[in-house]
């Protein structure tokens, strides 16, 4: 493959796998409320999900998420073991959380693995750049009440656009616009989680063709990662492919569980998600799409009312969030230790 060795293309697998899975674990965050307003079928929903996941590779071209996630540890420490204990760990964190039905972030537990191992080969924290980490992880808390906020401004101001149109005209309409809406949060998703392993992949590529040798600090990746077109092609593929298979156990949590929401509801938090995920791509903030949704979920229902809003059930969302970081960073040093222990790869 390319020319690659054999431990850049197990890499480049378990990355891509890796995005099927982030695909399939958060295509409830996409269908979640256009399948609770029965808008679309489910099947329906992933394949239209899908289908602007993967369009998504047509309109976010610089990637700039993806040189964040990659520069999260400085280059000179990061090495190909690392890479690839750090995504292990986030596939055995994303596998975990989505057989409970647990919707935390497939973003969050890659960045906390590849922390993880560069911290069990390193054993100090200035393999961190603490820059792409700070803003990483001041998004956790940001981007669900950004989506939280604009939700409830758009859905007071559709209510007040709609406030003498029948009920039974304004949810037909609406059913027609969520299509649209949905459309955009599924193009904001596509364009921010595919790009999470994407830096990963580069580095991976320049680490092999510098024969395993640490790179310079200024190291070109998100150069490399423009010339080599396959990579973001890859990786919207698989996280659109991924989408199509579902994520039904996380589906009923996100879309039902923390308030019911009717078709302008829906139109409402998918527009103030999407919005948020776009501008987030835009700074280049790899944030959560799982984040996102809730807040503007949450948003959404507290125009009715606080109590309409389950916050026993966003409780336990906030405590998967907060523990995706340090739970994956646990175990991609166990799984460096392990490669490096058992399997004798370089360290």
């Amino acid at each position: 493959m390319f020319g690659f060795s054999t431990l850049l293309i197990v890499i480049i697998v378990l990355a891509l796998i890796f995005d099927y899975i982030n695909g399939f674990h958060d295509s409830a965050n996409s269908i979640a409320t256009i399948v609770s307003t029965k808008v679309l079928t489910p099947f329906q929903a992933v394949i239209w999900a899908a289908f602007w996941n993967f369009v998504a590779y047509f309109i976010f071209k610089e990637h700039k998420v993806a040189n964040t996630v990659a520069k999260t540890i400085h280059p000179e420490y990061i090495t190909l073991t690392i890479i690839l204990a750090g995504i292990i760990a986030a596939i055995f964190w994303n596998l975990l959380t989505w057989w409970f039905g647990i919707p935390s972030s497939s973003s969050h537990t890659l960045i906390g693995g590849f922390i993880g191992a560069a911290l069990a080969r390193i054993g100090h924290f200035d393999v961190i750049e603490m820059y792409n980490l700070g803003k990483t992880v001041l998004f956790i808390f940001l981007s669900p009440i950004i989506g939280m906020f604009l939700a409830f401004i758009i859905t007071i101001g559709i209510n007040w656009i709609a406030r003498k149109s029948p009920p039974y005209k304004a949810e037909k309409w609406f059913k027609r616009l969520q299509l649209f809406s949905s459309a955009a949060f599924s193009l904001g998703h596509g364009g921010n989680d595919a790009q999470k392993v994407m830096g990963l992949i580069t580095v991976a590529l320049l680490l092999d063709k510098n024969g395993g040798h640490a790179l310079a600090e200024n190291a070109p990746i998100l150069k490399t990662m423009l010339e080599n077109n396959w990579i973001p092609f890859a990786c919207y593929t698989a996280i659109a492919l991924g989408t199509m298979s579902g994520g039904w156990k996380i589906v009923k949590t996100m879309g039902t569980r923390i308030t019911k929401v009717t078709p302008i509801e829906g139109v409402a938090a998918e527009s103030a998600a999407a919005s948020t995920l776009i501008l987030t791509e835009a700074l280049g903030i790899p944030v959560s799409t799982t984040h996102t949704v809730a807040g503007a979920i949450m948003g959404v229902g507290a125009t009715k009312r606080l109590s309409a809003v389950r916050w026993g059930v966003t409780v336990n969302l906030v405590w998967a969030w907060v523990l995706t970081i340090p739970v994956s960073a646990l175990v991609a040093a166990l799984v460096y230790w392990l490669l490096r222990g058992v399997f004798g790869l370089p360290a």
